[in-house]
């Protein structure tokens, strides 16, 4: 009988462990993609039209990082240009010509 006891004490610890471990990987895995700015770089402007729901969302996201819709907005473009490797292939392949004034698919950008 003894080790019967033993066994199932040895079983709720296994059963604990196991749930304290999930628990700590869905904390993990809760952390925001991109983080609050650090310092200010160069920016320049940018006017975009946006589906009600998605500007609901970005300023929602901004709200939890406690950061600007611009900022998030720059980050997300990041984090695309990163990870998109046939558009890094094809950038390769079209370099660009950066002037502080430009016009891109009919929208005018302007350094600040």
């Amino acid at each position: 009988m003894i080790r019967f006891a033993a066994c199932i004490c040895r079983s709720k610890h296994f059963v604990v462990q196991s749930v304290l471990q999930l628990e700590r990987k869905k904390e993990e895995t809760h952390a925001a993609l991109l983080k609050a700015p650090s310092k200010k770089p160069k920016t320049t402007t940018l006017q975009i039209r946006l589906e009600e729901e998605v500007k609901t969302k970005l300023e929602n996201y901004a709200e939890f990082i406690d950061a600007t819709p611009s900022y998030v907005m720059c980050e997300a473009l990041k984090l695309l240009f990163r990870r998109d490797d046939e558009f890094k292939h094809w950038l390769d392949k079209h370099p660009t010509n950066v002037n502080d004034h430009e016009i891109e698919g009919g929208l005018f950008t302007k350094t600040a």
